[in-house]
């Protein structure tokens, strides 16, 4: 730590102190000790007491990961250097530096170091890593007469997902096949026992391994392992496919189009809809492979395939792909994102829904995730399948995909 430096108000006594003494031979013993003593006890008082405190070592704890727009509460926990913690605490103003990435308090936050947390709120305002980090600590004594300032080099890490939003169901299922979910040819060949996910017929329901579990358990045959998955390709474009026709009309559509151009960022816009659709997808449980400049990923339904498909997002740049055929093609520009699907070309804010609001786990202070109320998606099962399923007390949510938690594993015999 620093030495002990005045603050504003240490300056004022020091200069009381000594025009005090200068008064004092003038008047008399008298006022010396009636304004000269108190000052300097108060300064030497002050200065001991931060001269005897030590730097401490700050333990950070982050909320969970989470899409762009959410957030949550950080706290910073202080040790000292030995096994007896610090002592003596004292008060303190807490700077914890953010990244652009991040949204945080307008100022430090204050507190007893030794005896509690700081703690603060903040907010995820960009997707990939996000860094936190020095925290610098400025001590002060009781009077506010001195200050004494550590640089703790604690630095942490988090990943913030792109915001997403619901997907209709109508393109959903027009990328995969009637028999994507859920259907069989070979239903005689029983494969494994495994969580319900949305789509799958009620015949399909174990009974005694529901009741056993508490949740839908749903009998795998083997054809099902074999299920379509849906291919998805994104790249951000590069202008040429807007530069200007051979005509007047040519010209005059792509300056129209030109003037609603905005600052989105492109990468932003393709891994927001690229994700959006491959989380959708997933719910359905229809499984999905996803390709992006920043890589690919192959995703089944359940917990690990969406922070797959969340991960490859949250870092993925600008840029294209090598993938020639794809079930949907995902194109960004400044104007924002837009579906290919056959020969249809959607524009993602067009189709797009209310925004996915969950905050999902898995890194620093979460759970897998899904956990904790999953990824929040458009309720949108396929025909009766959600009807029967209430009324069955089953547990398809109604509000957000798969229930909390869910995971396409094997579960039982």
């Amino acid at each position: 730590m620093s030495s002990p430096i005045l603050t504003r108000r240490g300056r004022v006594v020091l200069a009381v102190c000594v025009g005090g003494v200068a008064m004092a031979f003038a008047a008399g013993g008298r006022s010396l000790e009636a304004v000269v003593l108190p000052s300097a006890v108060a300064l030497a008082a002050g200065y001991v007491q931060l001269a005897r405190i030590d730097e401490p070592t700050v333990e950070r704890t982050l909320p969970p990961e989470g899409f762009v727009g959410e957030g949550g509460e950080v706290r910073l926990a202080f040790e000292g250097p030995g096994p007896g913690g610090l002592s003596p605490t004292y008060v303190a103003d807490v700077d914890d530096a953010l990244d652009d990435g991040l949204e945080g308090p307008a100022g430090p936050v204050r507190t007893s170091v030794g005896d509690a947390p700081a703690t603060y709120r903040v907010g995820y305002l960009r997707r990939g890593e996000r860094r936190f980090g020095p925290v610098t600590v400025t001590a002060s004594d009781v009077f506010g007469l001195f200050e004494r300032e550590a640089v703790v080099e604690a630095f942490d890490e988090t990943l913030a997902y792109p915001a997403c939003r619901e997907v209709p169901a109508r393109l959903r299922r027009s990328l995969y096949a009637d028999d994507a979910v859920g259907a069989s040819r070979r239903r005689e060949e029983f494969d494994r026992l495994r969580e319900y996910a949305r789509g799958d017929p009620l015949r399909d329901v174990h009974w005694a391994a529901t009741a056993k579990h508490d949740e839908l358990v749903v009998k795998a045959f083997a054809a099902q392992t074999e299920r379509g998955r849906v291919t998805i390709a994104g790249e951000t474009a590069d202008g040429r496919e807007d530069a200007p026709g051979r005509n007047g009309a040519g010209d005059r559509a792509t300056a129209v189009r030109r003037e609603g151009a905005t600052d989105r960022d492109p990468a932003d816009a393709l891994a927001g809809a690229a994700a959006s659709l491959a989380l959708a997808l997933l719910d359905d449980g229809v499984p999905v492979d996803l390709t992006l400049p920043g890589g690919e990923v192959s995703a089944d339904p359940g917990a690990r395939g969406r922070r797959a498909v969340l991960e490859l997002a949250a870092r993925t740049g600008p840029g294209t792909v090598g993938v020639e055929e794809a079930d949907a093609r995902v194109v960004a520009d400044e104007r924002g994102a837009r579906y290919r699907v056959g020969d249809r070309t959607l524009a993602f804010d067009e189709v797009a829904g209310a925004p996915v609001r969950a905050a999902v786990g898995g890194g620093p202070g979460g759970g897998e995730v899904g956990d904790a109320g999953g990824t929040a998606t458009e309720t949108d099962p396929p025909d009766g399948v959600g009807d029967e399923t209430a009324a069955r007390g089953g547990v398809a949510s109604a509000t957000g995909g798969e229930a909390a938690g869910r995971r396409d594993e094997v579960i039982g015999g």
